[in-house]
């Protein structure tokens, strides 16, 4: 990963970034920009270099614009002036990210910040520099970014240490997630899974692991798990982390979909939409990934996390359409529709959390449906909650980590379609409103914990068809960032 290092005096000035915000409009129709004063000055003249090139270049600043001059026989050899709209979080992110696709084959870099910048400023930054320039390869062959080091030159370098630190860890961690997803299901099993999760939290103390396998999850009654995963020679798994610090006074259990591959089972996908599949544990990655995250950062808040684990696979004992499930905990759905198979899983562990870990918060994110990015588009997920502290808080962690999510409706008249002749719920209604229906579903396996519990529909934004700010092409981690600020704030 990217070196970064915070210095209050510059001793490599290859290549020097000085920063552009957006100025007021001065016609209408005409925004201009101006250089914004650095905490350290550069060397002489660049300054007023970067001023003259403002005008001549006519920059807007906007987050994320870059401008490169060359400056043969002189230090610094290039300057570039990096677009940094109105300097808030969001727009530092986005100029990070830009900086690092532009530069990228540049060895080292520095860059001047504003003498106001804030500590959310320097975090955003970090997260675009360390985010956009992730590729996931199986193979050596291809270009990879010269830029291996930048310089972050400040006035005070230790009082943002601790930030900078926060934000390398969660690039880290969506690093991990992306990888995870990332990961062809050729080698992804749900042990392979399992087995990953164990060698990132190996080093964390107060960070506990337990993974059921097929016969402990036939003993204690999985059966929704048990159903997905039996059509697969690679059987289904449920992994518990739980991060439990001496100090945490809240307890939240996450649960993330863990489909290693999603064929849709005896209701087969079409090609075009099983052939990326692999993400179909993308929730189950971000979760994982978060906790990890939270041990790092020794967030004081209890984590329990489950992510049930299968392969939805067609043989002699994959599950038929018609079957009827019996859930942990007793529950029995008709499931007419096997690549209806996310919520299965995700109702035996969201019972056995309310039954036997009852914790004070519950959320789940899942891949579920491709109603989400019908509704929602491509990069947003949707949310569902009945309670409006929780909704609002998950949204403003979001909103301030830069991932989408708008809260969608719960409609109370839509249950009737969950009704079953043979069984307790119906699990894949065909009456529209997929990502509704289905939220409604999971409520059902949420018992005393339903007015404490959220759910995210993060089939859409886990996956991106090309590079975005900060997001780059294939995995996102979408989640990772937006649960790791919620954990913070958490009490």
């Amino acid at each position: 990963m990217l070196a970064i290092r915070l210095i209050a005096e510059p001793d490599r000035l290859d290549v020097l970034v000085l920063p552009v915000r957006s100025a007021d409009s001065t016609a209408e129709g005409d925004t201009s920009a101006e250089p914004a004063p650095t905490a350290v000055a550069g060397p002489d003249g660049t300054a007023d270099e970067a001023t003259a090139l403002v005008s001549a270049a006519r920059l807007t600043g906007r987050a994320g614009e870059v401008h490169t001059q060359l400056r043969p026989g002189r230090t610094p050899g290039r300057l570039l002036l990096l677009g940094i709209g109105d300097g808030d979080e969001a727009a530092w992110r986005a100029a990070g990210a830009a900086l690092a696709r532009s530069a990228s084959a540049e060895t080292h870099i520095t860059i001047a910040l504003p003498a106001e910048v804030t500590a959310a400023a320097v975090r955003g930054l970090t997260e675009g520099l360390l985010l956009a320039p992730y590729r996931f390869r199986l193979t050596e062959a291809g270009d990879r970014p010269a830029l291996t080091g930048v310089d972050l030159l400040l006035d005070d370098p230790t009082g943002y240490e601790d930030t900078v630190a926060t934000a390398r860890t969660t690039a880290a961690m969506t690093h991990l997630a992306r990888d995870l997803t990332n990961t062809p299901s050729s080698v992804k099993t749900p042990q392979w899974f399992a087995d990953q999760v164990a060698t990132a939290a190996a080093d964390l103390p107060d960070l506990r692991l337990r993974v059921r396998g097929p016969a402990e999850l036939t003993t204690e009654g999985f059966g929704g798990i048990l159903a997905v995963g039996g059509g697969s020679a690679s059987g289904p798994r449920l992994v518990e982390l739980d991060w439990h610090p001496a100090n945490a006074r809240t307890h939240v259990v996450l649960i993330g979909k863990g489909i290693t591959f999603d064929t849709g089972g005896i209701s087969i996908k079409p090609v075009a939409s099983m052939k990326l599949m692999r993400k179909d544990m993308a929730g189950a990655a971000a979760v994982v990934a978060a906790t990890v995250g939270a041990a790092a950062l020794r967030l004081p808040v209890r984590i329990t996390t489950l992510t049930p684990l299968a392969e939805n696979m067609v043989s002699g004992s994959a599950f038929r359409p018609g079957d009827v499930i019996r859930h942990y905990g007793g529950t029995t759905s008709e499931t007419t529709n096997s690549d209806a198979e996310g919520r299965l899983v995700l109702a035996d562990a969201l019972a056995y959390a309310v039954q036997q870990l009852k914790p004070d918060l519950l959320l789940d994110l899942a891949t579920l449906t491709g109603a989400n990015s019908v509704a929602l588009g491509k990069r947003t997920a949707a949310l569902y909650s009945e309670n409006d502290e929780l909704a609002a808080s998950v949204l403003a962690a979001a909103e301030a980590a830069g991932e989408s999510a708008w809260r969608m409706p719960l409609h109370t008249d839509y249950v009737e379609y969950l009704g079953s002749e043979i069984a307790d719920l119906y699990s894949a209604p065909t009456q529209g409103a997929g990502s509704v229906l289905a939220a409604l579903y999971l409520r059902e396996f949420t018992g005393d914990l339903r007015d404490r519990w959220l759910h995210l529909d993060m089939s859409a934004p886990s996956w991106a068809d090309g590079d975005q700010a900060e997001v780059s092409r294939g995995a996102t981690g979408w989640g990772v960032r937006s649960l790791l600020r919620w954990l913070a704030d958490v009490n």
